[in-house]
């Protein structure tokens, strides 16, 4: 029971931090900005809706008609406990997006996917979990002069490295404890992060609604808030919306909502950096008709899913 309400339509999922947080930092107010302005659009369709901790053990799945990832964002410092919570409630509620595209676009292993089907991104070396070679090795094979290294399954630039030939050697024992948990992946680093920055592009049931640029602050590569990042206004060209609009349509079935990041590549060109189909930060607040968009996108899912009831 959700304050004195047996059920809600939508669970928008959060992590215990942030259902009523204490900190009133702008980082935890953008939080709570953004959740709400989905909320308020959702409700202004009718639909009842909750603020709910994923790993709220009192919490009934069931007395939901769906739920969706918006600020789950401890799933991967607690991923065992995350996956086995996905297990169990896959088939209480329905999740937005789907459980099937959450769990493909866990790994980063999808990038790999998305370039057999045509999409450009960054030369990667993917690794897997206990692989023998050393990172000097894998380094030497990528052929470039610097290197990023980070986690197959993170966020928050969590274990990421800027790796090469000087500090390389410093780098080589972190990577044998983090390969020996888990998976890791190697690219060439991309000076463009720190000259043009990162786009992120919102784009809801395969279409476009608006975009940021995000840039790391001087001495850093990590476009993330988290380190210093800065978040701009940013209007993307007919190239860009065409790029991320044919990532999206890569995926089947289309997701209901995703965030492309994009960025420019060592040869000019515009490559995929990440696509977020969990619970990426959507700048609402830049665009509060693309939480309006969402929300008749997710009505629509609750409408369809009661056909079959």
């Amino acid at each position: 029971m959700i304050n004195g309400v047996k059920s809600v339509d939508v669970a928008i999922l959060t992590e215990s931090r942030y259902v009523n947080p204490l900190d009133d930092s702008e980082y935890v107010m953008n939080i709570l900005w953004e959740d709400n302005l989905l909320k308020s659009a959702l409700e202004k369709l009718g639909l009842t809706v909750a603020r709910i901790d994923w790993a709220d053990s009192d919490f009934d799945w069931k007395s939901t008609r769906c739920a969706i990832f918006r600020t789950t964002w401890d799933y991967f410092d607690r991923f065992s406990e995350f996956d086995a919570w996905l297990s169990r409630v896959k088939d209480q509620t329905m999740f937005i997006n789907s459980i099937e595209q959450v769990r493909w676009n866990l790994n980063k292993s999808y990038l790999n996917d998305l370039h057999e089907k045509g999409v450009k991104i960054v030369k990667t070396t993917f690794i897997e979990q206990r692989d023998s070679r050393t990172l000097n090795h894998l380094f030497l094979d990528l052929a470039c002069d610097d290197a990023v290294l980070k986690p197959m399954i993170a966020g928050a630039a969590r274990h990421t490295y800027l790796i090469n030939h000087e500090n390389i050697a410093e780098y080589e024992a972190i990577y044998r404890t983090l390969i020996a948990e888990e998976g890791m992946m190697l690219q060439p680093y991309q000076y463009s992060i720190t000259t043009r920055g990162e786009i992120s592009m919102m784009v809801i049931a395969g279409n476009f609604t608006h975009a940021i640029l995000k840039k790391a602050k001087d001495g850093d590569f990590r476009v993330q808030d988290d380190f210093g990042g800065t978040v701009h206004d940013y209007e993307p060209g007919y190239i860009e919306i065409e790029f991320a609009e044919k990532v999206v349509k890569a995926c089947d079935p289309i997701p209901t909502y995703a965030r492309v990041d994009i960025m420019w590549d060592n040869s000019g060109e515009i490559v995929l950096s990440e696509l977020e189909l969990i619970e990426p930060e959507l700048w609402f607040r830049e665009n509060a008709l693309a939480a309006d968009k969402l929300a008749r996108e997710v009505k629509k899912k609750i409408d369809e899913s009661s056909v079959f009831y």
